[in-house]
């Protein structure tokens, strides 16, 4: 059977592995240097060589080079300008929505493009991303990331306030990550197909009653879902094998719904 094992070649993404701690995401390059606490990593040297293999900085100190996940790029590579969603959330909220490869997704507001980069791996090649954001700022950082991550050819980016209104019709999901998600539910009704899902993420359970009141009120979706995901993770050893003292708690209340024609509601709000 043929190797599958992958050669770095130049201009490959990287994870630079020390410890827990200590990781990074470089891309190999002739000639570029990387300085680190450990020691200077010369990048041209990691050319040709395998992921998985173990290299040495400049004064010695071994390191890891791994192939990175996309989970990696955006936790260790990405500008943040904005508070981002964290994994936990992002899983629950990927596998509600439904998206897969072709769909065509619509979200606000942009942030650092965390969600945008995950929404664009999963819809490529086919599909697409419309990213809305009031802020110019905000999108000039997710560009940066969503370019470092491969992902920018999946994504189009718009500076408008979504409140105003959707441009694409007959969408797939639509996912709203703003201060106030209940005024943006008729520009999100009227762009999805329907049955197109509608996702809203919270940090507080006030927000939660508002958009649930709104909703209600606007009509024209079934009864919401709305959550919360918890991650406890465990030390990893085998004479003290429990969990962590340290946790991310709460981060946010997920709220998923479905488009429903208006002459199929009876019922449906009780």
């Amino acid at each position: 059977m043929a190797s599958r094992e992958l050669l770095i070649e130049d201009g490959s993404l990287c994870l630079i592995y020390f410890d827990d701690k200590r990781k990074y995401i470089v891309r190999a390059s002739r000639g570029a240097v990387f300085h680190t606490d450990k020691g200077v990593i010369r990048l041209g040297d990691l050319i040709g060589s395998p992921y998985g293999s173990t290299h040495r900085t400049s004064i010695g100190i071994k390191y890891l080079v791994l192939k990175p996940l996309l989970v990696d790029i955006v936790l260790h590579g990405f500008k943040r300008k904005t508070q981002i969603i964290y994994p936990k959330d992002l899983a629950s909220i990927i596998i509600f929505s439904g998206v897969s490869s072709g769909s065509i997704v619509v979200e606000a507001g942009t942030g650092s493009g965390v969600l945008t980069a995950f929404l664009a791996y999963l819809v490529k090649p086919d599909g697409r991303v419309y990213s809305y954001d009031v802020s110019e700022d905000n999108i000039r950082v997710a560009r940066r990331n969503l370019e470092l991550a491969e992902l920018l050819p999946y994504v189009t980016f718009k500076v408008k306030d979504i409140r105003e209104g959707i441009d694409e019709q007959d969408v797939d999901a639509v996912f709203l990550d703003m201060p106030d998600p209940w005024n943006a539910l008729k520009a999100s009704y009227n762009s999805l197909k329907s049955s197109g899902i509608l996702v809203a993420f919270m940090p507080t359970i006030v927000q939660v009653g508002k958009i649930i009141k709104a909703l209600y009120r606007h009509g024209g979706f079934i009864k919401p879902l709305i959550f919360e995901t918890l991650l406890r993770e465990y030390k990893p050893s085998v004479d003290e094998l429990r969990p962590r003292t340290r946790m991310i708690g709460h981060t946010g209340y997920v709220l998923v719904t479905r488009k429903i024609l208006f002459n199929s509601l009876q019922g449906q709000n009780n």
